[in-house]
């Protein structure tokens, strides 16, 4: 249960700190201070939790190690239903301190409406980056110590594209959290940000695995 647990309270701090920036900062720090926020609670998590459970702390990047071979399937599953749950606390915490400060929103992602398309292709897209440096900077032939910085300094650049578009995404845990507590457009969109990163998660293996191929 302890990388289970792991998983849970890494993913619930990721959208507490990242999202919570967003909320309460945002006007502050901007673009490039929310993107730093996510990255850097990806970076301390690497750190807190990586040796108990790897910190996937998103089911994209579960998807992409399940699909390397590197974990089993109920490993897989479990990871991600801690995710999604600790996604949810984060934000229930999240909308608790926002709420009792009277700042409305959540971090939840949206595109704006007629951008579908758009906000689909940038979705997988950069999912399948983000994905892809994190199988390349956990395995083998990577320098150890390392793939936590690689890691978050990728969701940071990925961020800093991508918040114009959607808010950023890359992580149905992520958005499952705060569309829940937002409701309405958040909600109705919500499934894109459930499929497309899995679809760029997947992706990812598939590349990773054609380059890491003999």
């Amino acid at each position: 249960m302890k990388k289970y647990l792991a998983e849970l309270i890494g993913t619930a701090v990721l959208v507490l700190m990242g999202c919570g920036s967003a909320v309460i900062a945002g006007s502050a720090v901007g673009t490039l201070g929310i993107a730093f926020a996510f990255g850097l609670s990806v970076v301390a998590m690497a750190y807190a939790i990586g040796g108990i459970s790897g910190c996937h702390i998103n089911p994209a990047i579960t998807l992409g190690v399940f699909l390397s071979g590197r974990i089993s399937g109920k490993d897989a599953g479990l990871y991600i239903v801690f995710q999604v749950v600790g996604a949810i606390l984060g934000s229930a915490i999240l909308f608790a301190i926002s709420s009792g400060m009277g700042l409305n929103g959540t971090g939840a992602n949206q595109y704006v409406d007629g951008q579908l398309i758009p906000a689909l292709i940038a979705e997988v897209v950069f999912t399948c980056i983000f994905v892809l440096v994190v199988l390349g900077s956990t395995s083998e032939k990577s320098p150890a110590g390392f793939a936590g910085l690689a890691i978050g300094l990728a969701l940071v650049l990925v961020h800093i594209v991508c918040i114009p578009i959607t808010g950023t995404s890359v992580n149905p845990a992520r958005s499952i959290g705060p569309a829940l507590f937002a409701g309405g457009v958040a909600l109705s969109q919500l499934w894109l940000f459930i499929v497309a990163p899995l679809v760029g998660g997947a992706l990812a293996a598939g590349v990773w695995k054609t380059l890491d191929s003999k």
